[in-house]
């Protein structure tokens, strides 16, 4: 693993960094950046712009203080207006420089880690749940009339940064399900094998460690569990390997009913052929001399 670059923020205690940041308040904070780019020796996804995080609900003064010198410029809130009534407010916390985007993927239907579990939970001896749950990610997202157009306005923001995509910061309420699949989009568009992607991915389950049990304790009081910690601690994600197959099984029913990751941005999200190909050129760069990119073999 490499050092971590000049000025990053240390670790949390038994997170890597990179890709993890550690900042008070929000949890499972890392750039997706660094990562080998398949079949082209020397080329990286891009460090320092694409960020992704649980919700900034309980960020605080101190978390902001790390938070400015990575530059970020928008964020991208993927939560419904369900949620944020749930929890209390309207409007995640912000600070100078960073707008707050505000693109459900679902307007109305809570899609919290709580929830999936719950909606899903005949399906927690396996995958098959979040699979039918990212299926449900990808049609809302792709909805022709949706007004806020989540995954292809963030698209755009990239293509649409002149000579240097800004840093952004893409969150749901945990940072696992919706974003995880925004962000698998992102890096198979960029070239990332399935396989690195959905160890990308399988990272939040360290990311989440922190609030993991919290949430197991709430399924175990709802009687749709019936209070079996097993069925709990699976729907959660309670482990590496079990997350890895989530995304790898995404990618493949992503091509089978849609073609392709790119047919599925162009065809269905509605994103121009033009800015697909910005994305990539903006994101896609070589790697720094000296530093090595970033591997995870499970």
């Amino acid at each position: 693993m490499t050092p971590p670059e000049s000025g990053r923020a240390p670790a949390l205690p038994s997170l890597p960094s990179p890709p993890f940041i550690h900042v008070p308040g929000l949890p499972n904070l890392r750039d997706a950046g660094g990562y080998a780019i398949e079949g082209k020796p020397g080329k990286v996804v891009r460090r320092g712009v694409l960020f992704r995080s649980a919700d900034l609900t309980k960020l605080e003064d101190e978390g902001i203080a790390v938070l400015r010198p990575l530059g970020i410029t928008h964020v991208f809130d993927l939560r419904s207006q369900t949620e944020l009534e749930r929890d209390g407010h309207t409007e995640a916390k912000t600070w100078e420089g960073a707008a707050r985007v505000f693109v459900p993927v679902f307007l109305n239907k809570d899609y919290s880690p709580e929830a999936l579990a719950v909606r899903f939970r005949n399906y927690s001896d396996g995958p098959e749940g979040f699979v039918k749950a990212y299926a449900a990610i990808l049609e809302s997202a792709a909805e022709p009339d949706h007004p806020h157009a989540p995954f292809r306005t963030v698209f755009e923001h990239i293509a649409s940064s002149a000579g240097h995509p800004s840093p952004l910061l893409i969150h749901c309420t945990a940072g696992k399900d919706r974003t995880g699949v925004l962000i698998a989009l992102i890096l198979s568009l960029c070239g990332l094998s399935d396989a690195t992607i959905a160890d990308e991915y399988a990272l939040t389950d360290l990311g989440l460690a922190a609030r993991k049990e919290g949430i197991v304790q709430r399924l175990i009081r709802d009687e749709a569990l019936f209070g079996d910690r097993k069925r709990a601690e699976t729907m959660v994600g309670a482990r590496y390997v079990f997350f890895k197959g989530n995304m790898l099984l995404t990618l493949s029913l992503i091509r089978e009913k849609y073609g392709s990751v790119e047919a599925y941005v162009v065809n269905h999200l509605g994103v121009p052929q033009a800015s697909v190909d910005r994305v990539r050129d903006y994101l896609v760069v070589d790697l720094a001399e000296g530093e090595e990119p970033l591997q995870w073999k499970i």
